[in-house]
């Protein structure tokens, strides 16, 4: 079996770089030049888009964490019009990337908490998470976890909110929808009883999992146990998505390390691994040469 390490969203040089902009900065517009300038942010990230395809391809890099800032501001407003008029060139890249044999996953950010105990931060999590699951159906991306839109638990001591909350979700969602452990929250072992109860794919990512319960090696056996039981959530067990990165300034820092000097044993029997290090492509090239 290839094991793929996946490139998540950016490269430390400009090679892979999208543009954004503010609410803020885009409500000081005319109406008329928010149009026009969304249209051409768009336009220009659709191109360096194609561009993040190429990187991938030419390096053989077959995941690809998509950033969940692609199309700023295209949630509701004008740039959600504008989004759509791009529909072709958008559908053309996702036609890419398959036939390049790149799977596509996003990963939205800490503000997507399906657990909350305000019904407002859940509805515009569920509005965000909308929004991403646009980007995948305007990229062709299947309504399934091999176009994983992967989150956290959110607030701890919430499970059987997260899980009425899932299993509400609309279809192009929650088809998509995976969860992955964190350091602090939710631990590995409460986000597979969550994807239990659910039917949703468990992220595993052995760096959380480290932190969560104060580990001092990737070789303890709760990683293999869990790395094995996850891989049971998968649809299908050869789509299942793992997570790396090892800590900053000790094993168990919480923040990453440029590069990736320990890995989990147990990870060689996973295809997809993400890289979640902090010097991006060159951490990928030093691992494939240092992890056989």
């Amino acid at each position: 079996m290839a094991v793929t390490l996946g490139l998540v969203c950016l490269t430390t040089t400009d090679e892979v770089r999208f543009r954004t902009i503010t609410r803020t900065r885009l409500r000081a517009l005319d109406p008329h030049v928010q149009v026009t300038t969304l249209r051409e942010l768009y336009t220009d990230n659709i191109r360096r888009l194609s561009g993040a395809i190429d990187f991938c391809r030419k390096r053989r890099i077959r995941l690809y964490r998509l950033t969940s800032g692609l199309f700023p501001q295209s949630e509701d407003g004008p740039g959600h019009d504008v989004l759509g008029e791009l529909e072709a060139a958008i559908a053309d890249i996702g036609e890419r990337a398959t036939a390049a044999g790149i799977r596509l996953v996003m990963h939205p950010d800490q503000f997507v908490v399906l657990s909350s105990d305000d019904p407002r931060i859940i509805a515009n999590s569920i509005e965000i998470l909308r929004h991403h699951a646009r980007v995948l159906d305007l990229l062709r991306q299947p309504r399934s976890a091999w176009a994983a839109v992967q989150l956290h638990g959110g607030k701890g001591g919430r499970a059987d909110t997260l899980v009425r909350v899932i299993r509400e979700l609309p279809e192009e969602i929650r088809t998509r929808l995976a969860l992955e452990n964190d350091e602090y929250a939710y631990g590995a072992e409460e986000i597979f009883e969550v994807c239990g109860r659910t039917g949703v794919p468990m992220v595993f990512d052995a760096h959380h999992h480290v932190v969560h319960e104060e580990l001092d090696s990737y070789e303890h056996p709760s990683i293999a146990a869990t790395t094995k039981a996850a891989r049971a959530t998968w649809p299908d067990p050869s789509w299942q998505l793992v997570h790396i990165s090892n800590g900053r300034d000790s094993f168990d820092d919480a923040k990453h390390a440029d590069y990736i000097s320990t890995m989990p044993s147990a990870f060689r029997s996973v295809e997809w691994i993400e890289v979640e290090a902090k010097q991006k492509e060159l951490a990928i090239a030093r691992l494939r040469k240092t992890w056989r």
